[in-house]
């Protein structure tokens, strides 16, 4: 099935949102975010379903307003210098269940007025999680080479995140993998454009995304002792 979810509404209330980023604005146009961006984007979630699923049981796909895989319009300021009160994107996060936050591994998706992405992996890993998968690339640094390598993978994605600006405790700094080991972030990018995200061809089009990212899930979730 064929169909769009998105439309130019959608981006013109997330530009209009980022340059009035107040509660009395925002609550002038709830009708408007619900009918432009949050159903959307729970539709999204629903079509999703079955390609989540297909790639793994152990993943999920919630199109539940909280609590499921759109992640919250409100933001957390109470430890941020930004103090605006909402997101000025759209996040969804296919989660995997043992996961209950974004530090879970996951695919996910990012919408805004400028950028829009699909990503997978895993962002800011608790010390544990971070150990563990360190440890694994450490072991078997042929499977993480093969994966993240991979021509296919190459032309899809890049990874990215933060890394140590040092080589992390327990590992020599001329350790052959250190540039990966030193990664605090375990995610893979790839850009998609407006016209992507407006089409109707949006779920085939992010499905074959989270395709070409799955041996990196499973091995990510391998690391963690998670199943796939």
């Amino acid at each position: 099935m064929n169909r769009s979810f998105f439309n130019q509404q959608t981006f013109d209330f997330l530009k209009q949102l980022s340059k009035n980023n107040n509660r009395a604005w925002f609550n002038e146009r709830k009708a408007l975010y619900e009918d432009a961006v949050r159903l959307p984007a729970l539709d999204f979630i629903e079509a999703m379903e079955p390609t989540i699923k297909s790639l793994s049981q152990h993943f999920t796909a919630v199109p539940k307003k909280t609590g499921g895989s759109l992640m919250r319009i409100y933001r957390d300021a109470r430890f941020s210098n930004d103090k605006t009160p909402y997101k000025t994107n759209i996040g969804i996060q296919f989660r995997h269940v043992a996961g209950k936050d974004v530090h879970a591994p996951g695919f996910y998706l990012h919408i805004t007025a400028d950028e829009c992405f699909v990503g997978a992996g895993i962002w800011r890993p608790d010390s544990k999680a971070l150990s563990n998968i360190r440890e694994m690339i450490s072991d078997s640094p042929n499977a993480w080479k093969n994966i993240t390598r991979n021509k296919t993978f190459n032309r899809y994605y890049a990874l990215s995140g933060d890394a140590l600006k040092t080589y992390p405790r327990g590992y020599a700094k001329d350790h052959p993998m250190i540039d990966d080991l030193k990664r605090k972030d375990f995610i893979a990018i790839h850009p998609l454009s407006r016209d992507e995200i407006l089409s109707p061809h949006i779920v085939k089009t992010i499905s074959h995304r989270f395709e070409v990212a799955s041996e990196l899930m499973d091995y990510l979730c391998n690391a963690l002792e998670l199943p796939y």
